[in-house]
């Protein structure tokens, strides 16, 4: 994550940049897919003000402002109501349904080919069962970036057929769309 510190009216110490550092590491363990922290701090007189401005993944920009009169205190308030905030998010993306949303399940079987047999069947080693949800394509993106998952089954809303949205070694998506020949 690429973090930095800006001072309006005041000047940057080691120790308010490590408090800010350390504060962001906490936040980072419930949301990995942070890309970005902007930090701004500001002393206007008596009011010492804390702003953050997160930038997530997908073009998911979290920005928060906090005014007390220590600045520590307003780094702390700032970095929780951007918590609240990601968490909300985070909540509403999880729960989220189209209307009249009927649930699919699929089957996903794991064969492996047993070579010791002669007349060459496969067998079932492992089942697994996933709801499938009705979701935007975009939706299904969010959705993939605050979870740690390697891939996403879901209907999706627009073509109304099943596809799989998968995490690809660079850090982007791929999405599977299947079509009869």
């Amino acid at each position: 994550m690429d973090m930095t510190v800006t001072g309006r009216h005041v000047e940057i110490t080691p120790a308010i940049r490590e408090y800010a550092e350390k504060k962001l590491e906490h936040i980072e363990i419930d949301f990995p897919r942070i890309l970005s922290a902007h930090y701004i701090l500001e002393v206007d007189k008596f009011r010492q003000i804390a702003e953050l401005v997160l930038q997530c993944g997908n073009h998911i920009t979290i920005e928060a402002r906090e005014v007390s009169e220590d600045l520590y205190a307003s780094i702390d308030r700032v970095v929780d109501k951007v918590a609240r905030q990601m968490h909300k998010y985070k909540a509403k993306i999880q729960r989220h349904r189209p209307r009249k949303a009927v649930l699919y399940h699929v089957d996903e079987q794991i064969m492996t080919h047993d070579l010791h047999e002669e007349d060459g069947t496969t067998r079932i080693v492992h089942t697994e069962k996933f709801a499938i949800k009705p979701m935007f394509v975009d939706e299904a993106v969010l959705q993939l970036e605050l979870s740690d998952r390697q891939f996403l089954v879901f209907l999706n809303a627009e073509t109304e057929k099943v596809n799989v949205m998968y995490r690809r070694r660079k850090g982007d998506f791929g999405l599977i769309e299947p079509t009869l020949t």
